[in-house]
């Protein structure tokens, strides 16, 4: 009897702290700040070489335009409008957990951040924390962008500091209440100096490129709002904005439904199939061939990074998932 007795009140102290556990992990989560630092106290030494660099970093290998630019998205590639540069948008795609919004980046003082220091334009860039001390919401790569050595980091903040001051105010992101409290944890400080990476190491440099461009996070297909770790590189994530709706492409060595066939050459020139087309004369698209891949962007990388980038996702484990980009259209071939 005893025994019976004890074990009972084992489970009733059991199912009276199961709760109290729950409340007490929902009010940690509510009340805990994202993980932050100091910004840095640094003041970017604007050189004509680290400014170059910048524009190639954010123009092309970074496509910080595909967000944070105004865009006519009514022509192939969705061309930066040049005058809206910057000033940041409310970002059309759906399925997001609320509504995301690219701010200003522009220097201009009241609606950009031209308020902000170089080293909390840096923190912002690689750790997703504001000036203000917000999180910013990850759909910002800054996961990725957190590998971005200290020489590139203060290269791109050089060329964002000679962007013209646009007034364009842009709304914080409004994120529905459980999904901002689950990504409390993504930002995570940089706590110690990123040296460069060898531009002549091949496959390691080509891991450099791909995780500070952002490739596994749109060639990685989804699972309940999480990237698929089993599936990385294989294609298949969705994207739908007004203008039609696209399926990122299996970028794995998979020889029938990845790149397994090609070779570098091939590689090479898909990256730059818009070349064709001047910027000035794109044509008018429908849904059948919406794209949000910056090929317009890419026209522009070098051979040189275009191979090591190459070299590292010939490397990665190959998947088989035939992926459909424009379900319900015939694919075009550029």
């Amino acid at each position: 009897m005893r025994i019976k007795r004890r074990t009972k009140r084992f489970f009733k102290r059991v199912l009276i702290a199961i709760p109290i556990l729950l409340l007490c992990a929902f009010l940690y989560q509510l009340l805990r700040r994202p993980s932050s630092a100091p910004p840095s106290k640094i003041t970017v030494a604007m050189t004509p070489e680290r400014i170059e660099r910048g524009q190639y970093l954010f123009v092309t290998l970074l496509d910080c335009d595909g967000c944070h630019s105004e865009r006519d998205f009514s022509r192939l590639g969705g061309p930066v409008i040049a005058a809206g540069r910057g000033q940041g948008r409310m970002l059309p795609l759906e399925g997001l957990p609320g509504q995301v919004n690219a701010p200003n980046i522009t220097p201009d003082k009241e609606t950009g951040i031209g308020g902000w220091t170089d080293g909390e334009k840096i923190r912002a860039i690689r750790e997703g924390i504001s000036k203000d001390g917000h999180m910013l919401f990850p759909l910002m790569p800054y996961p990725g962008l957190r590998y971005l050595s200290e020489v590139d980091v203060q290269a791109l903040v050089a060329y964002m500091n000679t962007l013209p001051a646009i007034r364009n105010y842009v709304p914080r992101s409004n994120i529905t209440f459980f999904v901002g409290m689950m990504v409390k944890g993504v930002p995570e400080p940089v706590v110690r100096p990123i040296p460069p990476v060898d531009p002549d190491g091949g496959e390691i440099y080509g891991e450099y490129l791909v995780s500070i461009a952002g490739c596994e996070e749109c060639h990685t297909p989804q699972k309940r709002g999480q990237a698929d770790a089993s599936m990385r590189y294989a294609g298949g994530r969705v994207f739908t904005l007004p203008q039609g709706t696209v399926l990122s492409a299996n970028i794995t060595p998979d020889k029938d439904t990845g790149i397994g066939k090609w070779d570098f050459i091939r590689f090479r020139d898909r990256m730059r199939s818009f070349r064709q087309y001047k910027e000035t004369e794109l044509p008018k698209v429908g849904p059948e061939r919406f794209t949000l891949m910056p090929f317009l962007a890419y026209t522009k990388l070098t051979d040189h990074d275009l191979e090591a980038m190459f070299l590292y996702i010939e490397s990665r484990r190959a998947i088989e998932h035939f992926v459909v980009p424009h379900p319900g259209h015939a694919e075009i071939k550029d």
